[in-house]
């Protein structure tokens, strides 16, 4: 009886290990065109996994929801931090948001 919970745990755990593997894949393959479309540099050609959490799809399946940071930067001198979303293996939200401007402050 040990050996087959034994047997479960390290299976649910290689399911868990090959499902983050395709996760982070799809999350790094998404960083990298997205940046590459907006002209920016994708930084460390990497992802850092940031949270993890059960989440249900459109069809009410319960899959892992996963939210990975990553780094780009539009000028090639700073640091920027993005954000993929997948749920599943699938990509849901991807974010791409840039330093504004500086804002010019009149001196007279």
């Amino acid at each position: 009886m040990t050996e087959l919970i034994l047997l479960a745990v390290f299976a649910a755990l290689a399911w868990l290990w090959w499902d983050s593997m395709q996760a982070r894949e799809a999350a790094v393959g998404a960083a990298r065109a997205a940046c590459e479309s907006e002209g920016l540099q994708f930084l460390d050609d990497t992802v850092g996994i940031a949270s993890i959490r059960p989440a249900r799809n459109a069809d009410g399946r319960l899959l892992l929801q996963r939210a990975y940071d990553f780094e780009f930067s539009d000028t090639g001198d700073n640091r920027i931090r993005g954000s993929v979303v997948t749920l599943g293996q699938r990509v849901i939200l991807l974010r791409l948001l840039p330093r504004p401007p500086a804002e010019v402050i009149p001196l007279h």
